[in-house]
C-alpha cells in the first residue's frame, strides 16, 4: 500500500513517515501544499495524510483542487486546530477523517488502515489463489497449512499479485505501488524482491511455483498450477 504524507515540520513527518514505512507501507513526502497537490494528482495512491497547516498551500486549498478533479483516494486530515467547526469544515471538502495533533502514532496507523479497508470495501479481509491464503486484517499468510513468515516488503508485493490474479502486474505498477521515492528505478528492487517472495511462499521445494514471468511484460501469479 502505498500512502502521500503532506507535512511541513519535518520532526513529525520524519516520524510518522518511519513508523509507516515500519508497517509495510510505501510512503512518498511532501513537505508544502504546492507538492503535495503536484504528488496526489500525478500518482496513485491509498490513502493521503494531509496537514492543514502548510507552506505555499493550505491543505485545505490542496484537498478541495484534488476533489474538482474526481481524485477520490481517501484523506486524513492533520490539524493543531481542535475546534468542532474545523473539522466539520475539513469533512465538508471531502476528507474522510481529521487526527487533532499531538496524536499517538498507533492511533495514526490504526485510522491509516481502516482508510485503506473502506477504499477497497473489504468485507472479507482473507485472499485465496490455490493452496495460499493472505489475511489482510492480521497480515498473516498460509501456504498449504503452513504459515509463511513474510516481510512488510513481501507481504505487499504478495497482495498486490493475489488481487490482481491471472492478470500480468507490470514492473512499473510494482514500484508505483509497492515502493516510494527512496527507491531508485534503475536498481533491481522488483527483481530482488520477486527472488525474496518466491523463496518464501515456497516452504517446500515439491511446491509449484505459482508467480511466472513474463518477459518484457512483467508477473502474473496463477489460480491454476497445471
Amino acid at each position: 500500500m502505498r500512502v502521500l504524507l503532506v507535512e511541513d515540520a519535518e520532526p513529525i513527518r520524519k516520524s510518522v513517515a518511519r513508523a509507516l514505512r515500519a508497517n509495510g507501507y510505501a510512503v512518498d513526502e511532501a513537505s508544502d501544499g504546492a507538492d503535495g497537490l503536484f504528488h496526489a494528482t500525478e500518482y496513485d495512491y491509498d490513502v493521503i495524510i494531509l496537514d492543514i497547516m502548510l507552506p505555499k498551500l493550505d491543505g485545505r486549498e490542496v484537498l478541495k483542487k484534488m476533489r474538482a478533479t474526481e481524485n477520490h483516494t481517501p484523506v486524513l486530515m492533520l490539524t493543531a486546530l481542535d475546534s468542532i467547526d474545523d473539522r466539520v469544515n475539513g469533512l465538508r471538502l471531502g476528507a474522510d477523517d481529521y487526527l487533532v495533533k499531538s496524536f499517538a502514532i498507533e492511533e495514526l496507523l490504526a485510522r491509516v488502515e481502516a482508510l485503506t479497508r473502506r477504499h477497497y470495501q473489504q468485507s472479507q479481509p482473507l485472499i485465496k489463489v490455490c493452496d495460499i491464503e493472505l489475511n489482510r486484517a492480521n497480515k498473516t499468510v498460509f501456504r498449504a497449512g503452513i504459515e509463511l513468515n513474510l516481510t512488510p516488503q513481501s507481504f505487499r508485493l504478495l497482495e498486490l499479485l493475489m488481487l490482481r490474479v491471472d492478470q500480468v502486474v507490470t514492473r512499473n505498477e510494482i514500484e508505483e505501488k509497492i515502493y516510494d521515492e527512496l527507491n531508485s528505478p534503475l536498481s533491481n528492487v522488483v527483481e530482488s524482491a520477486m527472488y525474496a517472495l518466491r523463496k518464501a511462499i515456497t516452504p517446500k521445494p515439491d511446491m509449484p511455483q505459482l508467480i511466472k514471468t513474463r518477459r518484457g511484460l512483467g508477473y502474473v501469479m496463477q489460480s491454476n498450477t497445471l
